[in-house]
C-alpha cells in the first residue's frame, strides 16, 4: 500500500506550505484526478470531496511562514510532508512523493518522482487536497485583509500583491525571508 505525497505553496509570499498524504484503494472510482494546477477551483473542490470519502486514509499538514523563514522553503516543505505522512491513520509501506526529495520518515521505501502529480493517482489526490486546503486559508486571510487581494492571487507575487505590500506593508503571515518581503524589512 502506497501513499502519495505532494505539497502546495512553495512560491507564495505569505502563509504556510501545505502538504497532503493520501492512500487510495488499489481500484478506485475517483474520476478527474489531475495535477491540482490543471483543474479549475470548482472542479478541485468537487474532486476533493470525493477523495476525502473514497481514500483509505488522508492527512494534511503544514509548515508555517515562520518555519519557512527559519528553515528555508525546501526544508519547510519536507517538514510539512513528514508531518502529513506521520498523521496518516494507515501506515503505508511506501511513499510516492512529487518532486526530487523524500521526507525523512519511518516508512521504509520512498520514491521521489519529478512530475509525479501528472503520473500517479495518489499524488494527484494529494495535490488536490493540499491545494484546496491552502486556497481556503488564503480566502480566510482575504476576509481579514481584503485590501491585499488574497482571494484572487492566493499569496503569489503578482503585481497586485506586490502593490498591496508597498501600500499596506507586511502582515505577520508574510514570509520575511522571501525577496519582496525582505526588501520591505530592509534586512
Amino acid at each position: 500500500m502506497w501513499a502519495g505525497v505532494d505539497e502546495v505553496g512553495r512560491g507564495p509570499l505569505i502563509g504556510s506550505v501545505v502538504a497532503a498524504a493520501v492512500v487510495l484503494p488499489q481500484r478506485h472510482g475517483i474520476g478527474g484526478l489531475r495535477d491540482s494546477k490543471k483543474l479549475s477551483e470548482s472542479r478541485r473542490e468537487r474532486i476533493a470531496s470525493v477523495i476525502e470519502r473514497e481514500a483509505l486514509a488522508f492527512s494534511l499538514a503544514e509548515a508555517s511562514a515562520s518555519e519557512v523563514d527559519q528553515l528555508n522553503i525546501n526544508q519547510a516543505t519536507l517538514l510539512a510532508m513528514r508531518r502529513a505522512v506521520e498523521r496518516l491513520s494507515l501506515k503505508p509501506w511506501g511513499l510516492l512523493v512529487d518532486g526530487r526529495h523524500v521526507p525523512a520518515t519511518r516508512i521504509r521505501v520512498g520514491i521521489a518522482m519529478v512530475k509525479g502529480d501528472d503520473r500517479v493517482d495518489a499524488i494527484k489526490a494529494a495535490s488536490i487536497l493540499a491545494k484546496v486546503h491552502r486556497d481556503r486559508q488564503m480566502v480566510a486571510l482575504h476576509d481579514q485583509y481584503p485590501e491585499y487581494g488574497f482571494a484572487q492571487h492566493k499569496g503569489y507575487p503578482t503585481p497586485a500583491h506586490l502593490a498591496a505590500l508597498k501600500q499596506f506593508g507586511l502582515l505577520a503571515e508574510h514570509r520575511k525571508s522571501f525577496g519582496p518581503c525582505r526588501n520591505l524589512t530592509g534586512d
